[in-house]
């Protein structure tokens, strides 16, 4: 077996219990009369606000026939409230809101936003408004869109590769009426079914201030937010006291195998089983058993299935947590050619001597080391999907202490490998659901959808037990009659406290502009230069080696080599082999990551601080010296091509794959598919030899430059990479690009990529810009905010908001150093592709002619792209990012700080004519990925010619 040896460069490392002591949120807590508990913790890195609005309600709360409510309401929350009409985005843009979305999941449904701090007290009127007064705000109609919304959503998650399995694995592992047995998606009947009245019941019964967290976190004190949130909120009444749902975790009697059909390029073994929820003991044992089976870079199954004996090109152990019980999954994806059988029968015996022996000291070492450093990471936003806000959620919502967060990763700490050991063996040794899907045909969409998901499984087998019982189906939701809530439709009374004004929004006081860190500039001895900015808020660095290569630097003859190269590089190299750097990876809570845009080859290393010098020293070894050695090579490759046949089965990969070539020309260095994967035959041919020369060539001192964003000065910072760094010479001759070849005149034209049986159409549109990348694109940018930029856009909200044909459609530049392309990306209902390319074409032209940037349209952008760069560039990535893209455009470090005063600079007349000047519809190539057979009638009557392409290798 693969793994550590004596000869391996030993590096130094923090302990973990010194690594957790950053992980701190200290917070103030107070409770409303009304029951509203509310959590304040102060950051004052930047002045922003994240507000995290978290109700007890999510698809477990779904009775029977109502399932997807919990969803299809959160949609409906953000279509405007009683005293804030309209779309929620639309004041949320106006005051430069960045982090704003809201999502559902089984135990709960959340709402967030990171404003300015002087647009705090806007955004709780605007959450306030939705949570008490709501009601006479939804109507018919609002409920007839997002209801089509969501159905769009739902086919488009379907739509994917592998994407019934959920359906079938909750089936299957419990039992009816279990509240955690449907999706949180629902099903197209029972979104159909949804009455007004209905959705209305379900605020009234869940949306109280007593069923309800809010989290504020950042620029911001307890002193000053407890009398904004009581003058906000106090006046809201208590609804309904929230009931304990009943979800015992469930055992399956016996056994279950199923097997499934779907267009997918690689059969899938998947190994399921329900095991308890987060509070519980094992929860964080099975988590770390998990990691170490299938979730580190050097797990078992990596090691033994992928890298030794190669029966798989890709593996993944994990556990899915949840409130009240979690799902224990592996998954497996079979090497083609491999008997699939045989890698089931080889994984049970994998997973049967792993339950018997457990993992070793090491591995629960690794797996803390690197959960505690994803924990620093994350620390770094105040708001959005994962910072500090939403981990006192969590932790109130779940565990009924903000504070958990922190017993949890001192779990992580303390955990032995007999603890795991004897948790796997509890929960590991029932039956359990083992499913594989394999390449074929799934059958028609509408038909099968909606059925039990067993009806998808030809060889479903299940021996129910004596003594299993359907559980009782969630409390039914009571009638209008009981609504105490205060929207003024009820008419309900309301709580002891005076009412605040809203016949108008609270006004904005003054946003200062952003101050983005200083940049520092430096070399190392050999000339490689390094560019710095000073980051605080978590004791991390980021390192990041930008070459000037990228997919445009790929051999014509031999598409997809850079992509082979970079995958190659953590996988061995003169002194360590590809375990070994896994595993010195996890020891010091770092993470290597290689990525290629168009025009640039990006090598970043994050690292604990602490764990910096030994972090680069790794990181040096593995950019200056892969080895590619025969056997990773091979490996790899297998990989690769793997990767590239799903693509084939992929909506948007295969949009991806053929409009660019088709833009550009075959010749052209950016015509190639964007996805960087590259050609199956050129990938399958190429050699070891060109793999070296291509790193020789491109990965090398002459085309690096060294991006940082740490808390470590930069003179520490410099000292250490040119310890790993300074002495870093080329071989041989550098490689060179033409970014500024001609492409072909354009031909006009539809491309229809025939994928039968999809239940929606990928619509992936656009044409080649006059210009460069590096000329100034800020006021065309401005005005796409408008056509295809934002959510409020044109287009997104006629496809979307209107007309309810799509779950949401964008359009905007693909910014190269070349010549760039403007492009819509649309997915819709397949029997609406037709008529969406009409309503798209109807949208470019009204913009493009008459119907500019009108004054409101100008006055939300404009204050939205002023007000939202102070909350732009709260984390290092965003930082780092920004660097970058300074450099490779040709702007100064001080780019964004002038960026302001340019936007308040721009006219709706100037807007538009970057607009005009820039945009040509009617040089568009249309591709749409979709069922030809029902697609194709839709498209011949508008007016342009249209190709039939059938899916490469199928």
């Amino acid at each position: 077996m693969l793994g550590t040896s004596a000869m391996t460069p030993v590096v130094a490392q923090a302990p973990v219990s010194q690594l957790a002591q950053a992980v701190n949120i200290p917070y103030e807590a107070f409770t409303l009369p009304n029951g509203l508990k509310v959590l304040v913790h102060t950051d004052r890195k930047a002045p922003i606000v994240a507000v995290s609005v978290w109700y007890d309600v999510g698809s477990k709360h779904e009775p029977n026939g109502k399932t997807g409510f919990a969803h299809l309401f959160e949609h409906l929350m953000f279509n405007g409230s009683e005293n804030a009409p309209g779309d929620f985005f639309e004041p949320l843009q106006q005051v430069g809101a960045t982090d704003f979305n809201g999502t559902t999941w089984f135990d709960r449904t959340n709402y967030f936003e990171t404003v300015p701090t002087p647009a705090l007290e806007r955004a709780l009127f605007l959450e306030s408004d939705r949570m008490g007064h709501l009601l006479g705000a939804v109507t018919q109609e609002k409920l007839d869109n997002q209801r089509g919304v969501v159905q769009n959503e739902k086919r488009q998650g379907d739509n994917q590769p592998y994407g019934l399995v959920e359906y079938a694995q909750l089936a299957a592992l419990f039992p009816e009426g279990h509240p955690y047995r449907h999706s949180t998606i629902g099903s197209m009947a029972d979104l159909d079914g949804a009455s007004l009245e209905d959705v209305k019941n379900w605020f009234r019964q869940h949306y109280g201030p007593n069923n309800a967290i809010l989290v504020l976190a950042g620029d911001i004190d307890a002193k000053t937010a407890r009398p904004l949130v009581e003058k906000y909120f106090g006046d809201i009444a208590k609804g309904p006291q929230q009931g304990a749902v009943n979800a015992p975790v469930p055992t399956l009697p016996a056994p279950v195998r199923e097997e499934m059909k779907d267009r997918v390029a690689t059969t899938r073994i998947y190994r399921d089983w329900i095991v308890p929820g987060l509070n519980d003991a094992d929860t964080v044992p099975l988590d770390i058993g998990a990691a170490v089976l299938g979730g580190l870079a050097s797990s078992r199954l990596d090691n033994i299935l992928v890298r030794e004996e190669k029966l798989a090109v890709g593996v993944t152990a994990s556990l899915q947590q949840f409130a009240q019980m979690s799902m224990f999954e592996i998954t497996v994806d079979v090497r083609p050619g491999v008997d699939a059988a045989a890698v089931e029968k080889r994984l049970d015996t994998i997973l049967a001597d792993y339950i018997r022996n457990g993992p070793t000291a090491d591995e629960v070492n690794r797996v803390a080391t690197t959960e505690v450093a994803g924990r620093i990471g994350g620390l770094e936003s105040v708001g959005g999907f994962g910072g500090k806000a939403t981990a006192l959620a969590q932790g109130l919502l779940y565990s009924n202490d903000p504070g958990f967060y922190k017993k949890n990763l001192a779990a992580y700490g303390a955990t032995s490998p007999a603890t795991v050991k004897a948790a796997l063996q509890k929960w590991l040794s029932r039956p359990v659901y083992a499913l594989t899907v394999s390449p074929g045909e799934r059958g028609a969409y509408e038909e099968a959808a909606d059925k039990k998901p067993s009806s998808f499984a030809p060889s479903y087998y299940r021996v129910p037990a004596a003594s299993e019982k359907p559980l009782a189906p969630p409390p039914k939701i009571p009638a209008a009659a009981a609504d105490t809530r205060g929207s003024r439709e009820a008419g309900a009374g309301r709580a002891p406290v005076a009412a605040v004004d809203r016949s108008k929004l609270p006004e904005v006081g003054t946003i200062a502009d952003l101050q983005f860190p200083a940049v520092e500039r430096t070399r190392l001895s050999n000339g490689v230069e390094l560019i710095y900015a000073h980051r605080t808020a978590v004791p991390m660095s980021w390192v990041s080696l930008s070459f000037d290569a990228g997919n445009a630097a790929d051999p014509k003859a031999r598409l997809g080599t850079q992509a082979l190269m970079l995958s190659l590089l953590d996988e061995g190299t003169k002194t360590r082999n590809s375990v070994q750097i896994a595993e010195q990876l996890e020891r010091l809570g770092a993470s290597f990551s290689p990525r290629a845009s168009m025009d640039r080859t990006t090598l970043t290393m994050s690292s604990l601080s602490a764990n910096l010098a030994g972090s680069l020293d790794l990181f040096a070894d593995i950019v200056r010296n892969p080895a590619f050695a025969p056997a990773e090579v091979e490996r790899l490759r297998g990989q690769q091509l793997a990767g590239i046949a799903q693509e084939m089965t992929e909506p948007r990969a295969l949009a991806l794959r053929t409009l660019p070539p088709l833009l550009y020309g075959a010749q052209h260095p950016y015509g190639i598919p964007f996805t960087g994967t590259g050609d199956p035959k050129a990938v399958a041919a190429v050699t070891r030899d060109e793999l070296v020369a291509f790193h020789n060539a491109w990965i090398r001192p002459e085309k690096v430059k060294i991006f940082v964003t740490s808390d470590r000065p930069i003179a520490e910072v410099k000292a250490v990479l040119e310890k790993s760094f300074g002495s870093w010479r080329g071989v041989g001759a550098a490689g060179t690009k033409n970014v500024g070849a001609a492409p072909p005149a354009a031909e006009p034209r539809i491309v229809l990529v025939n994928r039968p049986d999809s239940p929606q159409s990928m619509i992936y549109a656009g044409e080649l810009l006059p210009g460069k990348g590096t000329d100034d694109l800020d006021l065309l940018n401005a005005a796409n905010d408008v056509l295809g930029g934002s959510f409020l856009s044109r287009m997104n909200m006629d496809l979307r908001e209107t007309k309810g044909w799509s779950y949401g459609v964008a359009g905007g530049v693909t910014r190269l150093v070349g010549e760039p392309m403007y492009a819509i990306r649309a997915p819709v209902q397949a029997d609406r592709t037709g008529d969406a390319i009409k309503a798209l074409r109807e949208q470019l032209t009204k913009f493009l002619g008459a119907d500019g940037v009108r004054p409101e349209e100008h006055e939300r952008t404009i204050n939205g792209l002023t007000r939202e760069l102070p909350g732009s560039f709260e984390t290092s990535a965003a930082v780092l990012g920004a660097m970058q893209a300074n450099d490779l455009y040709g702007r100064s470090d001080d780019y964004y700080d002038t960026l302001a005063g340019k936007y308040r600079g721009m006219t709706a007349a100037q807007m538009d004519a970057a607009a005009r000047a820039a945009i040509k519809p009617d040089r568009f190539i249309w591709v749409v990925v979709g069922d030809a057979a029902k697609v194709k009638p839709q498209l011949d009557g508008l007016g342009l010619p249209v190709e039939v392409v059938e899916i490469q290798g199928k």
